[in-house]
């Protein structure tokens, strides 16, 4: 599902990011751990297409995606990807239903007639059936959070990559929102790479990769 090869991308004077080889297979659910700084973050962003190598290869579900143009990447990224960050990246004027579905409307990949029902089913399953029409400022941290993975999951896609996606919640909501994030992920068989920097969030997923190594220092 998701191979690096060779990958390199400057990340200012004197250092890079370095992966030479990554990945991992269709349905692996991955921690990327680590301390902050040590890149982590940057691979998952080159793996999302969010940022581009310098040089080497990015291989998402058979496709390489470095050399899309920036048209092709959207889609492909609309299409195959499905995001959760610790900001959660709701847009403040509209609803939970409205976040979700405007995801679905720029993937498109589900008939419109679907697209209001799929959303509503997927926020019902995430606990917000009761919250459908209210908007991110109304809700608490831990709703905005599930709104975010209602958003990821509502396209289908192959692929789902989360940059530390507990990081902003209390141990409390964190343990809860991870309890569903994870049964989600694995009942539709999905593959998941999560980024984070705590032991204890890394040790919930069967896979780990250390990404202690992935910045070095070169002459500049």
């Amino acid at each position: 599902m998701v191979k690096l090869e060779g990958v390199r991308r400057k990340l200012g004077p004197g250092v890079q990011f370095h992966c030479e080889d990554f990945h991992a297979s269709e349905g692996v659910q991955l921690a990327l751990w680590g301390p902050s700084g040590c890149g982590k973050s940057t691979m998952l962003n080159l793996i999302s297409g969010l940022l581009r190598p310098d040089s080497g290869v990015i291989r998402i579900d058979g496709k390489e995606i470095q050399g899309l143009k920036e048209g092709q990447l959207d889609e492909f990224r609309a299409q195959r990807v499905g995001f959760v960050f610790q900001t959660f990246n709701l847009l403040a004027p509209f609803t939970a239903l409205q976040n979700v579905l405007l995801g679905m409307r720029f993937a498109d990949v589900l008939p419109a007639k679907e697209w209001k029902p799929k959303a509503t089913e997927i926020l019902e399953r995430v606990g917000l059936g009761h919250r459908l029409h209210a908007k991110p400022a109304t809700l608490s941290v831990g709703e905005r959070q599930r709104v975010a993975i209602a958003r990821a999951l509502a396209n289908r896609p192959k692929l789902i990559v989360a940059d530390e996606p507990t990081g902003s919640l209390d141990p409390k909501t964190s343990d809860a929102v991870m309890d569903l994030f994870l049964e989600l992920v694995r009942e539709k068989s999905l593959t998941l790479l999560l980024v984070t920097h705590e032991r204890s969030i890394a040790e919930r997923l069967p896979d780990l990769f250390d990404c202690s190594r992935l910045v070095e220092e070169v002459a500049s």
